[in-house]
């Protein structure tokens, strides 16, 4: 049994029109067992990601080219492709040879549009979950973090950034680690739980960045061994105060988080310049959330 059907606490949510990208590639194996778990809930999901592996492309974007003689990554599309292209079985899963920007704005323009049942464009955007961590000084270079702050900022689309601590780049075609299954669970959470509070999803030009510690077969092995803690992206020494919870007008910093063991940072972050967003809005963001919010010990 998936472990997202032990895990109990995933709140009722309707299902909504998604676009998903990543900066790890359309054929890596997070993006891929998200994409199912979004689609086993029901949701109108549409993926859109690089023809090859793109980390750290931070906020590039021009336009895609026909893909190089040995083809897509892990050989999930064949050289001298298109510049963008879907799976022959399912036309939901689609590349954009170009970076992670690219890749979701022409999901967001074109291709989700195409393919949503009934049109429209996407109602929320999800990056991820990606192969490492993107904490404090990593995030302004993320390319998963990138595309989700073009959602956010570019398209006014609420937009969720995922990664995990666990993994390396893996194939689609291979058997899904127990990790990636964890991470879907977790962040199909978040989502719900983001959908449920209703619209607006997300404060005007907020995202969040959502970072998932290790897993293994011994600690932090199942979605419902993990808390989610609200924190900030950048150090706050000189900033202004952040919004009250657990006690303090200080949130704590994502790797303070990901480091005390199980538990799952969330970080509202201001999609005008990838920062930590102001207490004003971090307040909008942790009322959404309480339902699944937790304090550090």
């Amino acid at each position: 049994m998936r472990s997202s059907l032990l895990f109990g606490l995933l709140p009722l949510a309707h299902a909504v029109r998604v676009i998903q990208s990543n900066d790890d590639g359309w054929a890596e194996i997070n993006v891929r067992t998200f994409f199912n778990s979004l689609a086993g809930a029901g949701h109108d999901v549409v993926l859109s990601g690089p023809a090859e592996n793109q980390s750290g492309r931070s906020s590039l974007d021009a336009p895609p080219t026909t893909v190089d003689s040995d083809g897509c990554q892990f050989q999930s599309c064949p050289g001298g492709s298109p510049p963008t292209g879907a799976n022959a079985s399912d036309p939901r899963l689609n590349y954009v040879n170009s970076f992670p920007v690219t890749s979701i704005k022409t999901g967001i323009d074109t291709t989700g549009p195409n393919i949503f049942n009934g049109g429209g464009k996407p109602e929320i955007a999800l990056t991820g979950p990606n192969v490492g961590s993107n904490l404090d000084i990593q995030v302004p270079f993320s390319g998963t973090v990138g595309a989700a702050v073009f959602a956010a900022h570019d398209r006014k689309i609420p937009a969720l950034a995922f990664s995990g601590a666990s993994g390396e780049p893996t194939a689609f075609n291979q058997p899904a680690p127990l990790y990636s299954k964890v991470y879907a669970d977790l962040a199909l959470n978040v989502t719900s739980t983001i959908i449920a509070s209703g619209t607006p999803y997300l404060p005007n030009d907020v995202w969040l960045n959502i970072n998932f510690p290790k897993v293994s077969d011994s600690k932090c092995s199942k979605a419902s061994d993990f808390k989610f803690v609200l924190s900030r992206i950048n150090l706050g020494i000189f900033s202004a105060k952040d919004t009250l919870w657990c006690g303090t007008d200080r949130l704590p910093m994502e790797r303070t988080v990901i480091n005390s063991g199980c538990f799952a940072s969330i970080s509202p972050g201001d999609a005008a310049d990838k920062t930590t967003v102001d207490a004003a809005r971090q307040k909008q963001v942790l009322d959404k959330l309480k339902p699944i919010l937790s304090c550090l010990p």
